[in-house]
């Protein structure tokens, strides 16, 4: 009889390319993850790896025990979700991957919302970079993601994984109240005459920094990029204070007040923003409400006269 937790061991080492990957992503030892795959290998009675150099390559034999394997995880969460709908009460653990101006403009609402509504739910949080939240919720590390996607600059899809729409917001350019900067900063009316201003940008690999080079050039100029942050708090206090130009979501102006001048773009850019959870958990009662209260608070930032509108599903 083959072990299920060794199994998703093998699935894991698929997934995630290395022994070393899969000990960080589940709290074990490498040299742990190992004997659990020795194990494996002997209960299989047939070779499932072999390295290649330094690499571990999984052999064919392993690679159909991962397809089988896929399945199995799929029908356990199925049967799952199957049996919390059974209970009256919303209960259970739902963990949560969010980047940072949706945890600041959505979860704190939902938080509160779904602590009155269901007091037996618990929510577990973790701010994540989208694309890196998308991955870690296919590889079960999440039960689900808010992610975002650009324009003309899409979200990398994951087999399994069922996308629902939740806002779209305005992308514009924020720049310092006029006065506080030099004066070539209250000179400005569109993109183009951002060109010679100091820029903070996300890092490189950021779907949103991405966006804004294309943006920048093909409005006929290459910004100059003097601060990088992922902090997005950051940027807006790079702006307010007169030191830097740049291309910002609506969302994150969502219940705050901001010191800063917006100026909006050529055709109106919209960031989506979406939930996606594995599809073999639709209908987990847990994960149902949280994306209920998700929807719920999106909706009052579209009434409430924010940079923010509903996305249509």
């Amino acid at each position: 009889m083959l072990e299920m937790k060794r199994l998703r061991l093998l699935w894991e080492l698929d997934s995630r390319g290395t022994v070393a990957a899969v000990a960080e992503a589940l709290n074990y030892s490498p040299s742990a993850i190992s004997q659990q795959l020795a194990l494996l290998e002997r209960e299989a009675g047939v070779p499932l790896l072999r390295r290649t150099g330094r690499t571990l390559e999984l052999t064919p034999a392993a690679q159909a025990l991962i397809g089988e394997t896929h399945e199995l995880l799929a029908g356990l969460e199925r049967a799952e979700a199957a049996l919390h709908r059974a209970h009256a009460e919303v209960g259970g653990t739902v963990r949560v991957a969010v980047f940072q101006t949706a945890l600041l403009a959505l979860m704190p609402q939902v938080l509160r919302r779904l602590r009155d509504t269901h007091p037996s739910l618990r929510v577990e949080m973790v701010q994540h970079e989208p694309e890196a939240g998308l991955e870690e919720t296919w590889t079960r590390g999440f039960d689900l993601v808010i992610a975002e996607q650009y324009p003309g600059h899409a979200a990398p899809r994951f087999p399994g994984l069922d996308r629902q729409p939740l806002v779209t917001d305005r992308i514009r350019l924020g720049l310092p109240l006029p006065g506080v900067g030099v004066a070539a900063f209250d000179d400005v009316e569109r993109l183009a005459d951002a060109a010679a201003l100091p820029w903070v940008l996300e890092p490189e690999g950021a779907a949103s920094r991405h966006w804004a080079l294309q943006a920048c050039r093909s409005a006929g100029f290459e910004p100059d990029v003097r601060y990088e942050t992922a902090d997005m708090q950051a940027h807006v206090r790079l702006i307010e204070t007169g030191n830097a130009v740049a291309l910002l979501p609506g969302l994150l102006h969502a219940g705050a007040s901001r010191a800063m001048r917006l100026v909006d773009l050529a055709d109106d850019p919209e960031r989506t923003v979406f939930t996606a959870a594995r599809a073999s958990a639709h209908g987990h009662p847990a994960l149902t409400a949280v994306r209920d209260a998700l929807r719920e608070e999106a909706v009052l930032l579209e009434s409430g006269g924010g940079h923010s509108r509903t996305a249509a599903p």
